[in-house]
């Protein structure tokens, strides 16, 4: 019974796209652990043939059943116009080995864009600096994921030089008010109308 009110929170839950998987996998992992079948995802049982004894089908059809239950979690956890690209796979294993190779890609190219994309940000000046230090935090996380931890100074550094570079925006802005509050100043002594 509960594990069907899992898998009714699942399908009602966030579902795997091309951009969570990094959390993802980690939510899987965690549901079907508490469901006692995470370890399908990482072992097969070859079908026993006819001459082998009894115990051995027996075995099978609990392991059988057990897979197809993690397989159906795994299944029901992705968009429905995924799940026909994966529903024939055979195993739990099968699939989540080939969501781990649809999803994560090469490994190195994938590190090497989180670190190009934590390299080249830049801030925007229409985002808080609330917003900066959360999408900051947010790369740093996604590189630990990943594997690339960065060093306190690394991420001291990053985070520093945006800052930097947001100080200098708000620098310009308050020099070019204060610009524009000294011509209104002028003008105003003046007796010029403004038009």
């Amino acid at each position: 019974m509960a594990t069907k009110n899992v898998i009714a929170d699942l399908v009602k839950g966030e579902k795997l796209n091309g951009h969570n998987y990094d959390v993802w996998h980690k939510k899987m992992k965690f549901m079907l652990n508490e469901q006692e079948l995470e370890e399908y995802l990482t072992k097969e049982m070859v079908a026993p043939t006819e001459a082998q004894p009894l115990r051995d089908h027996t075995a099978y059809q609990k392991w059988n059943q057990k897979d197809r239950s993690a397989r159906y979690t795994l299944l029901s956890s992705l968009q429905n116009d995924q799940i026909g690209q994966y529903d024939e796979l055979p195993t739990c294993k099968a699939l989540w080995d080939q969501l781990k190779f649809s999803f994560v890609g090469t490994s190195t190219t994938r590190l090497r864009s989180l670190v190009i994309k934590f390299e080249e940000y830049t801030t925007n000046p229409k985002h808080t600096m609330s917003g900066h230090l959360r999408m900051m935090s947010n790369m740093i996380g996604k590189l630990r994921d990943a594997g690339h931890a960065l060093t306190d100074e690394q991420q001291a550094l990053g985070v520093t030089a945006h800052v930097d570079e947001a100080v200098a925006v708000h620098c310009e802005n308050t020099v070019a008010l204060d610009l524009f509050g000294d011509n209104l100043i002028q003008y105003s002594s003046t007796g010029y109308p403004f038009s």
